[in-house]
């Protein structure tokens, strides 16, 4: 039944998705690829002139992989044949190249065979299709969100050229979101919907560059909308935020005492107060309290806390649990305490943990970018040609240890997560990383002064 929210495109499926309606149609429809279908680029061109080859297509989901195949396809004229590796095995391929064949034969026409997730397919039901990509009886296009270095065999990779597809960048997503809100025939055009700028951009963050998933929660956003109002509706962030908001699970608060309890001990131990600390593990210890459950807290408070302002305080907190797991209770009592006391007088600092969640927040919250490519091996020729490992610079090579090369991702040069304290050890580890980023910007002694 077709909702009457979204009505449908012409030609359409009904309930056919959004994200498959506005599927490009054309070369110029496709976004965030123009290494690829730029004008002039070699896959451009032999799309331009109707030119068949086997391809392997090699990308992250929703990046254009299947729209692709299917412009080859029309593009040359060629019959377009789907094939799942997911669902399929040497029973259906060869019923397919039967078919192929007779295509062929009879009214001389091409056939694409588009192999969605071929990376599932194992080494014979790759060889399969061999010896009929060789004899032109197909034209097989794969699609893998794998590394077909070393998901495709190397018989089939000789015999195919391998295009990388790169995820969508935020300003394709916000692009293609307006063009879904604006097009009455394949999009939401005619429902009258408009959208903060904001709004976009965050649905385009959440989507990480797949268009699918922009697309599909576009839809969702619209349809949360009240159908009833007749004029303003407007996606908000507010709109967006309780669509994709990922909440973490409330934590169980039964047996309040045992929470309160153990948040007393850390507290206790984080204002250098060895004698509460002592009093509240004793608490807890003699109560019956798990020495173990004490024991892995106690690790936690090492790193949290004191972290690297005393690196030592981990080496002890994981040697009392060493002792509470081989000792358990009463022995190990006095174990727990001489880490709760060694860990009260510790310096303090939460730099590291601080780090981290500032860390945690990019890598969930922001785009998740592709490793820059010389930071990544490349133990094969077809990542060598790709760039992988090209302009990594040794650090143990530079007079200074550290070389002038960057190690995050583009959109996140220069953030800052590690601020260490001035407290303890982790002094000396300011003062250390403060020269290594003077290093990174190229302003480390060269070598060749020294």
């Amino acid at each position: 039944m077709t909702s009457p929210l979204f009505p449908d495109a012409g030609g359409a499926e009904p309930g056919t998705p959004l994200a498959e309606r506005l599927r490009p149609t054309t070369l110029d429809e496709v976004l965030g690829q123009p290494h690829l279908l730029g004008h002039g680029r070699p896959l451009r061109e032999a799309l331009d002139r109707g030119r068949l080859h086997s391809m392997i297509l090699w990308g992250p989901p929703g990046s254009g992989k299947t729209t692709l195949a299917r412009l080859l396809s029309n593009l040359t004229g060629a019959e377009f044949v789907a094939f799942s590796a997911v669902v399929s095995g040497i029973k259906e391929i060869r019923q397919v190249i039967a078919a192929a064949d007779n295509r062929r034969r009879t009214t001389g026409a091409a056939t694409v065979l588009f192999v969605d997730e071929i990376h599932r397919f194992n080494k014979a039901q790759q060889d399969a299709f061999l010896p009929h990509v060789e004899s032109g009886t197909i034209t097989l296009v794969g699609a893998t969100t794998e590394n077909p270095s070393f998901e495709v065999n190397s018989a089939l990779l000789s015999r195919s050229r391998v295009y990388v597809l790169r995820p969508l960048g935020v300003e394709d997503v916000v692009t293609l979101l307006r063009k879904a809100l604006a097009d009455p025939d394949r999009g939401l055009g005619g429902l009258g919907v408009e959208a903060e700028d904001a709004a976009l951009r965050a649905l385009a963050v959440y989507a990480n560059g797949d268009a699918r998933v922009a697309l599909n929660a576009l839809e969702q956003a619209v349809a949360a909308l009240n159908p009833s109002v007749s004029a303003g509706r407007r996606l908000d962030v507010a709109t967006i935020a309780d669509l994709v908001d990922r909440r973490a699970l409330l934590y169980d608060k039964q047996g309040e005492e045992h929470f309160n309890t153990i948040s007393a001990l850390h507290k206790s131990m984080r204002n250098s107060d060895a004698d509460a600390a002592i009093y509240w593990l004793a608490r807890m210890l003699e109560a019956g309290e798990d020495p173990l459950y004490v024991a892995r807290r106690i690790v936690r408070f090492a790193s949290e806390d004191v972290g690297n302002a005393d690196p030592r305080a981990l080496d002890i907190a994981l040697a009392a649990r060493d002792a509470a797991h081989m000792l358990g209770m009463p022995e190990c009592n006095t174990a727990l305490a001489q880490a709760v006391a060694y860990l009260s007088a510790a310096p303090k600092s939460n730099a590291v943990y601080r780090a981290y969640q500032l860390a945690a927040r990019d890598a969930t919250q922001d785009l998740a970018s592709p490793v820059p490519l010389h930071l990544r091996n490349a133990p094969t020729g077809l990542m060598k040609e790709l760039g992988y490992g090209e302009g990594y610079r040794y650090a143990h090579d530079e007079a200074s240890g550290v070389s002038a090369m960057s190690c995050l991702p583009e959109h996140l040069e220069g953030r800052r997560y590690y601020e260490p304290s001035d407290r303890g050890v982790e002094a000396r580890l300011r003062d250390a990383l403060d020269r290594a980023r003077v290093a990174r910007q190229g302003k480390a002694e060269d070598p060749g002064t020294g």
